[in-house]
């Protein structure tokens, strides 16, 4: 079982290097990197690659661990025990299976994915370290344990905004995607645009690169925004010529594809002040 990526992610050989060891200790891959620059595109890919069934669990500022696992609804039985219902007998019943129940008794082997774990509480990892390395967990409410049945391959995505703990990272292989240079970054835009006029791609790719390498950008513009910036300048059938800017440092057109806060814009329109002034 080997990913050596898709027609439709390119996938670096470091990359493919730690998929397939992921893989093959069957351990948690954990995969850092900006935002945009295809980790949870990473986890359909692999999916796809390797024929399994990928099951997503995304993770918000209000997730809890055990709601991976499974959650109790004891209001819901309180209320139909009042009402009579026959099923509250069965605690069964009230018991809502989560992402991890749902990938460890998979007939199959599976993917899942456990997106963005940085943005719960930073206390989120450390309740996962057991089942994540036991491959089980136990159901208090009926006492049953639920083991995997088949260890899923398990990729766990991280946007950098809190440290992860030691104890969560020594369970894990991990791999930190680096940003795309400018020839790679053809070979993605081919993917997604292709046919696009080499002329128009030099032109466009030159200033997205020196727009990120501008000294004070509050967020950089990502793999996911050049490619929505690409395809709004096909739309508009702009040539490389179109692209030009007065001076070199003026907003880029439909600069809105790229900049993505008001501190930004201001400090390309405050550049390009300075640069008219200059000349």
């Amino acid at each position: 079982m080997q990913f050596q990526g898709t027609k439709d992610y390119v996938a670096t050989d470091d990359l493919k290097i730690a998929v397939n060891a992921a893989v093959t200790l069957e351990r948690p891959l954990l995969v850092k990197g900006e935002p945009g620059t295809g980790k949870t595109e990473l986890a359909r890919q692999v999916s796809e690659a390797l024929g399994l069934r990928m099951i997503e669990w995304n993770v918000k500022s209000t997730t809890r661990a055990q709601q991976g696992l499974y959650e109790y609804d004891a209001v819901s039985r309180l209320r139909d025990s009042q009402l009579g219902e026959e099923r509250v007998h069965d605690v069964k019943n009230y018991i809502k299976k989560g992402k991890l129940w749902e990938a460890f008794e998979a007939g199959e082997k599976v993917v899942l994915l456990i997106d963005e774990i940085d943005k719960a509480d930073i206390e989120f990892p450390n309740d996962l370290l057991q089942e994540l390395d036991k491959m089980e967990f136990h159901v208090y409410e009926t006492g049953e344990t639920i083991k995997a049945l088949h260890r899923p391959i398990i990729i766990i995505t991280s946007n950098n905004e809190k440290e992860l703990p030691d104890a969560f990272l020594r369970r894990c292989l991990f791999h930190y995607i680096r940003f795309p240079d400018a020839a790679i970054m053809k070979q993605i835009v081919e993917v997604h645009h292709p046919g696009i006029k080499e002329a128009l791609l030099t032109t466009a790719l030159t200033q997205f690169y020196e727009i990120r390498d501008t000294q004070g950008l509050k967020k950089k513009p990502s793999t996911s925004e050049v490619l929505d910036w690409l395809k709004l300048l096909l739309a508009e059938d702009l040539s490389p010529e179109d692209l030009a800017r007065n001076g070199a440092d003026a907003l880029p057109k439909l600069h809105g594809a790229l900049l993505k806060n008001e501190q930004d814009v201001h400090l390309f329109e405050r550049l390009a002040f300075m640069a008219r002034r200059q000349r």
